[in-house]
């Protein structure tokens, strides 16, 4: 007998809408983000909203300061039954 029923997904998430979240979670703001990173607090600012690609490098040097890895941040969506 299966005690655990899967989760139902409630809302797409985008790539920008990711990265914002992991970054509020864990209490940093752009403008801390950018010194931690390098990479300017108007281009962490784009790509929140999605204005502007995140890209593979980003997404590394992003990841590294946030702890996670990078496909939770450029696949937020992913779904391996979709994918197949």
């Amino acid at each position: 007998m299966n005690e655990y029923q899967l989760a139902k997904k409630l809302c797409d998430v985008s790539v920008g809408e990711s990265v914002k979240i992991i970054r509020e979670l864990q209490e940093l703001s752009q403008n801390e983000l950018a010194k931690l990173t390098g990479i300017p607090q108007s281009t962490i600012s784009a790509i929140e909203h999605n204005k502007i690609n995140l890209g593979i490098e980003r997404a590394k040097i992003l990841a590294k300061a946030l702890k996670c890895h990078p496909a939770v941040l450029v696949f937020p969506g992913w779904d391996v039954d979709v994918a197949a």
